[in-house]
C-alpha cells in the first residue's frame, strides 16, 4: 500500500512541476517512499488541528522538494485542496516553490536555504525536551512527540548543519530523527565533485546514532530504520537512506538534470507507464489511496481524542501547570511586567549591556517561559540568568542555553524553539558577528518568529580588539531586513523600554543593539513615552530652531554634549533620540514633523557606523557624522576621537556649515 501511495505522489509531483513549467521533481520522486512511511504510518498528527502542541513535527529541510510535502499534506487531508496542488508555484497559491509556514497548513517551518530546516528541527526537539520536563508529571505525559527532518546532500554540506548537529549530539536529543536523502547528486553533478567525506563517521563523532545503508525505496527498510531510531533514547538518530534522484523517470533518474527542471511531457508519460499510473490523466489519485488515508485519519483522530481527554484530566489535577502552558503558548505578558521593569533602579553611568542584564533578570523572573543563551559570550554580553540552572544532556529544566561558538546554528536553533511553541527564546553575540547569524535572523523575520537577539559591543568604542571586532556596516545592514525590529538604546531608561518593546513584538524578531562602554543617564525633557514610535524629542530648542541633532545609542550622549556647545554660541538646537529608526519612518508625517521640527533647520545625524540610511530623514542642509571605513585598534576613547566622534569637532563642523 505504501508503495502504491509513493507512486501516486510521484504522479502528483511530476504533474505539478510540469504544469508550473518549473520546480524540483528529483527529490519528490526519489523520496516518495520515505514520505509514505512517515505520513502513512509513523507521524502522529491531526489535520483538523495542525497546531496541536503534541503533534510530531516533520521539517522538510531540503525545501526545494516541496511537492513531496504538499502531496502528502493533501493526501493526509490537511486543508490543502487539489486545486492548490494544480496551482503549484503560482502567485497567490498556498503551494509556493519552497514551503512557507504561514501559507500552507501542515508546514512546520519555512525552508529552502539548505541546513536551516535541519537546524530548526534541532530547536524543536530541544523545545520538546524542555517542555516535557516542565509539564509532564508522574501520572500524566502531556508533551511526548518526535521531530523528524528530511535533508539532502546540500543540507549536509552547509556549515549550519554541522553546528546544529554538534549541539544536538551534545544535548542528547534522542527524540530527533533526521533522514538523509543520500542520492549523490547536486545541481552541478555528482557529489564526488566536492563532497567525499564520510557523513556517517562525522555524525557518530557528533554523538549521534547512525543507521546506515538503508534502501530509501524499500518501505520495509525505511520503517525498520525509524523504529530502531525511536528505540534510542539518549542520542539523536541519523538514517542514511540511499535513493535515486528522480526515481521512476526512465531516462532521467539518477542525473543532475532531474534536480530542478520539469521532466517533460514524454518523460512523465513514460514514468507513469513504468510505475503503473494512468498516463492520460493528470493529478490522478486512486480511490484505494483516498480510502487508506481516510482510515488513517480516523485512527489518528482517536489518538488525538485520547490525548485531549488526558489533557483535561491533567488540567484539573494541575491547574497551575495548565495556566502556565497556556500563557506560554500564547506568549502572554503579565500585567505587572511593564510596571516592574519601569521601576528598576539601575546605576548610571552603565554600559547598556549591563543595564540589559538587570532588565533580563527581572524579565526572566516574570516570564517563566523565557529561555536563552549566548554563542560562548555570556560573560561579555551578560545574557546568563544567574538565578537559574542551565540546560544540558539529561537535564532540561534549566533556563540557560550554552550554544557554544556556533552563531549561525544558534540563530537557526532559536527559530526552531520559537516555531515549536511554548517558549520564548533569546540569544546573544557581538554585533559584528551578526554576519554569522544573518541567515537565521532573516529567517526569523520571514517566519515572523519573535526571537530576541541581544547584540553587544556595538561600535568602534570596543577599542583594542580592532577592526575585526568593531561593527561598522552591521547596524545598517540589520535595519535593511524587513520585519526585523532594530532597537539601539541610549541609556538604562531606553534599555528598559527597549526590552519591553521587544517582548511586546509578537509578529517578528527584535535585535537589541547594546554597548560595551558605560553611558550616562540622559535627562529627557519630555520623558520617553514616545520611544515606541521610534524617535522622540530629548531637548527642545529655545527660540528659533536652527539645528536638529539626531542620534541613536551611545551617540545620543555625544549629541547632548554637542548641543550644549552650540547653545553656548546662541544656536537654537533640538536633540532627538532615534533608537528605532525603522519604526520612526513608518509614523505618520505629522509625528515625524513634530519630532524633527523645522525643515529649514540644519539636520545632523550622529551614529558610529555607515550613514547612508540616515539620508531619508535629512533635508537640503544636513551633515552625517558616521564612519565609512573600518575601525582601528586602540583605547575606545582614542578610536572615537580618531574618527571624529568628539563634541567639539562636531560642533565646530556644524558652525562652519551654517
Amino acid at each position: 500500500m505504501l508503495k502504491a501511495i509513493a507512486n501516486i505522489v510521484r504522479g502528483l509531483s511530476a504533474d505539478a512541476v510540469e504544469a508550473a513549467i518549473s520546480g524540483h521533481p528529483g527529490l519528490p520522486l526519489g523520496c516518495a517512499e520515505i514520505g509514505g512511511v512517515l505520513y502513512g504510518e509513523v507521524l502522529n498528527y491531526n489535520p483538523k488541528d495542525p497546531h496541536w502542541i503534541n503533534r510530531d513535527r516533520f521539517v522538510l529541510s531540503a525545501g526545494h522538494g516541496s511537492m513531496l510535502l504538499y502531496s502528502y499534506l493533501h493526501l493526509a487531508q490537511f486543508d490543502l485542496p487539489l486545486e492548490e496542488i494544480k496551482a503549484f508555484r503560482q502567485l497567490g497559491s498556498i503551494t509556493p516553490g519552497h514551503p512557507e509556514i504561514h501559507e500552507t497548513p501542515g508546514v512546520e517551518a519555512t525552508t529552502g536555504p539548505l541546513g536551516q530546516g535541519f537546524s530548526n528541527a534541532v530547536g524543536m526537539a530541544l523545545a520538546e525536551r524542555i517542555l516535557a520536563k516542565k509539564y509532564n508529571t508522574e501520572d500524566y505525559t502531556i508533551i511526548d512527540h518526535y521531530t523528524y527532518t528530511l535533508m539532502g546532500d546540500g543540507c549536509m554540506m552547509e556549515g549550519v548543519t554541522s553546528e546544529a548537529a554538534s549541539l544536538a549530539g551534545h544535548l542528547g536529543l534522542g527524540k530527533l530523527i533526521a533522514i538523509y536523502d543520500s542520492n549523490n547528486i547536486t545541481i552541478e553533478g555528482n557529489t564526488s565533485l566536492a563532497f567525499t567525506e564520510s557523513v556517517a563517521d562525522r555524525f557518530r563523532a557528533y554523538g549521534w546514532q547512525v543507521i546506515d545503508n538503508i534502501d530509501g525505496h524499500n518501505v520495509h527498510e525505511v520503517r525498520e530504520a525509524i523504529l530502531t531510531a525511536k528505540e534510542e533514547g539518549e542520542k539523536p538518530s541519523l538514517i542514511i537512506a540511499k535513493t535515486t534522484i528522480g526515481y521512476g523517470a526512465p531516462n532521467k533518474e539518477g542525473t543532475s538534470s532531474v534536480h530542478g527542471s520539469p521532466l517533460g511531457e514524454s518523460e512523465v508519460t513514460l514514468m507513469k507507464e513504468a510505475i503503473g499510473l494512468p498516463n492520460n490523466e493528470r493529478f490522478y489519485i486512486s480511490e484505494e489511496v483516498k480510502n487508506f488515508f481516510s482510515q488513517r485519519i480516523k485512527e489518528l483522530e482517536e489518538k488525538y481524542r485520547d490525548w485531549v481527554t488526558k489533557y483535561q484530566r491533567w488540567s484539573e489535577d494541575y491547574p497551575k501547570k495548565r495556566k502556565d502552558l497556556e500563557e506560554a503558548l500564547n506568549l502572554e505578558l503579565p500585567k505587572e511586567l511593564r510596571e516592574d521593569i519601569a521601576g528598576l533602579k539601575i546605576k548610571s553611568p552603565s554600559a547598556t549591556r549591563k543595564s540589559s542584564s538587570e532588565v533580563l533578570t527581572a524579565v526572566a523572573d516574570n516570564l517563566h517561559y523565557l529561555i536563552g543563551g549566548s554563542a560562548d559570550l555570556a560573560p561579555s554580553n551578560n545574557t546568563y540568568l544567574k538565578k537559574y540552572s542551565e540546560i544540558q544532556k539529561g537535564s532540561y529544566d534549566g533556563r540557560n542555553l550554552r550554544f557554544g561558538v556556533r552563531e549561525h546554528g544558534m540563530a537557526a536553533i532559536a527559530n526552531g524553539i520559537s516555531l515549536h511553541g511554548g517558549l520564548r527564546p533569546y540569544c546573544g553575540s557581538f554585533l559584528v558577528f551578526s554576519d554569522y547569524m544573518r541567515a537565521g535572523i532573516r529567517m526569523s523575520a520571514i517566519m515572523k518568529q519573535p526571537v530576541i537577539y541581544v547584540l553587544t559591543h556595538d561600535s568602534i568604542a570596543v577599542g583594542e580588539d580592532g577592526p575585526t571586532h568593531q561593527p561598522i556596516e552591521h547596524l545598517e545592514s540589520l535595519r535593511l531586513i524587513p520585519n526585523l525590529k532594530v532597537i539601539r538604546p541610549a541609556d538604562a531608561e531606553e534599555v528598559k523600554e527597549g526590552w519591553l518593546l521587544a517582548l511586546e513584538n509578537l509578529t517578528g524578531p527584535t535585535a537589541l543593539i547594546l554597548t560595551r562602554q558605560d553611558l550616562p543617564l540622559i535627562e529627557k525633557e519630555f520623558g520617553i513615552s514616545n520611544m515606541a514610535r521610534g524617535a522622540y524629542i530629548v531637548e527642545k530648542e529655545k527660540g528659533k530652531q536652527e539645528v536638529t541633532l539626531m542620534a541613536s545609542g551611545s551617540e545620543l550622549a555625544l549629541a547632548v554634549e554637542t548641543a550644549g556647545l552650540l547653545k553656548e554660541k546662541k544656536i537654537g538646537v533640538r536633540v532627538v533620540s532615534v533608537p528605532d529608526r525603522g519604526e520612526f519612518v513608518k509614523q505618520e508625517n505629522n509625528y515625524i514633523h513634530e519630532v524633527l521640527g523645522d525643515d529649514q533647520a540644519m539636520r545632523v545625524a550622529i551614529e558610529a557606523g555607515v550613514g547612508i540610511g540616515w539620508y531619508q530623514l535629512l533635508k537640503d542642509r544636513h551633515m552625517v557624522v558616521g564612519i565609512e571605513d573600518f575601525g582601528a585598534s586602540g583605547k575606545g576613547e582614542e578610536v572615537q576621537r580618531k574618527f571624529g566622534f568628539v563634541a567639539e569637532k562636531i560642533a565646530n563642523d556644524i558652525l562652519k556649515s551654517m
